[in-house]
């Protein structure tokens, strides 16, 4: 009887290891379900309500190339921040955005002098909900699919000849974004956003707030 009843406990354990292996595949073929088709996931991507990232992003002026890599969480509560990890120069500065204010921040350097030289880093199209804002409101979005990536195109709502279009590009696996370029009006890529790191869907706005990666 001792012999028994750890052997049925061992199984106990194996049996519920295999019902909670089981339950993960479903959760992930139910999500393969869901995005079964090309609209699947162009409204998927369209309709997110929240992500967390790190992200490495190229800026392209006449003269020089900067890379930044940044942390950035967004809830559609109406709240995005932004947290610069490199370069080392301007480390720590952070860029809290909601539907009434924009707030730069960093202790260590002239607010002044952040804006002058790093415009882009305080620009909210870096943020991905304002590409979904632009894709939506524009009469000239498209969207296609090549080499495993569902490619959405669009015009900006507030055109220059700094900013004009912007292309995002997603995992058709795993539903993820992976890079997006802001072009010019001659169609050069002056921005270069590669998502590293991106979980979407997961965030409050107090979460936001707190900034913790998950």
């Amino acid at each position: 009887m001792k012999r028994i009843l750890p052997i049925f406990i061992i199984l106990v354990i194996i049996i519920a290891a295999i019902f909670v292996f089981f339950k993960n595949n479903d959760k992930i073929k139910n999500f393969g379900n869901n995005i079964s088709t090309t609209e699947d996931l162009q409204n998927y991507i369209l309709n997110i309500t929240s992500y967390e990232a790190e992200v490495e992003v190229t800026v392209q002026s006449n003269k020089t190339t900067n890379t930044y890599k940044l942390k950035q969480k967004y809830s559609k509560e109406g709240t995005f921040k932004q947290e610069v990890l490199e370069p080392e120069n301007i480390a720590g500065t952070t860029i809290i955005q909601d539907e009434e204010s924009l707030k730069v921040e960093n202790t260590k350097l002239n607010l002044q002098k952040i804006y002058e030289n790093y415009s882009y880093i305080a620009n909210n199209n870096l943020c991905l909900e304002y590409f979904i804002k632009d894709f939506l409101e524009s009469q000239d979005a498209s969207t296609r699919e090549e080499n495993g990536s569902l490619i959405l195109e669009t015009t900006v709502k507030n055109e220059s000849k700094y900013i004009s279009k912007k292309v995002l590009y997603v995992d058709t696996k795993t539903g993820k974004p992976t890079k997006m370029e802001i072009k010019d009006h001659t169609q050069n890529t002056i921005v270069y956003i590669l998502y590293n790191e991106i979980n979407i869907n997961s965030l409050q706005k107090m979460e936001v707030l707190a900034f913790k990666l998950l």
